[in-house]
C-alpha cells in the first residue's frame, strides 16, 4: 500500500489531514505540550499501536480526551482510547496498517518532547 506523505521537519501531520493548514502548527504544539507536561512513558506494543502513560489527574484526563476528540475530527483514521485503571492512566493511539508512518512520526514527536529521565 502507498504510504502518506508527512510534512517536513518533526511534524507528524499527514497530508490527508483536513485541519486547515494554518491551524496545524497549533495542534502540533498542543500535542507537544501534552507530551512534555503529562506523558510519563511511551510504549509501542505493536506497529499500529502507541501507548502513552500519563500523569493521572482529572485535568490531564480531560485534556487528553479533548485533544484526542479534536484530532479525530480531522484525522479520522486515528483511534484513541483513554484508560484509567489500577492507579494508572494511559492514552492508546491506534492507526490502520497503511498509516503506520504517521504513528511512527507521532512517536518521534513524543520522544523528542517528553523530558528526559
Amino acid at each position: 500500500m502507498k504510504h502518506q506523505n508527512i510534512a517536513l521537519g518533526q511534524q507528524w501531520v499527514p497530508s490527508a489531514c483536513t485541519l486547515p493548514t494554518a491551524e496545524q502548527p497549533l495542534r502540533v504544539a498542543e500535542f507537544d505540550a501534552l507530551f512534555a507536561e503529562v506523558v510519563l512513558a511511551i510504549q509501542r506494543p505493536d506497529p499500529t499501536r502507541l501507548r502513552l502513560e500519563l500523569i493521572i489527574t482529572a485535568e490531564n484526563a480531560a485534556r487528553a480526551a479533548e485533544l484526542a476528540a479534536r484530532e479525530n475530527g480531522c484525522c479520522s483514521f486515528f483511534t484513541f482510547t483513554l484508560t484509567i485503571a489500577d492507579g494508572a492512566m494511559g492514552l492508546e493511539v491506534r492507526v490502520p496498517e497503511q498509516r503506520v508512518d504517521v504513528l511512527n512520526a507521532l512517536q518521534r514527536q513524543a520522544d523528542a518532547a517528553i523530558p528526559s529521565a
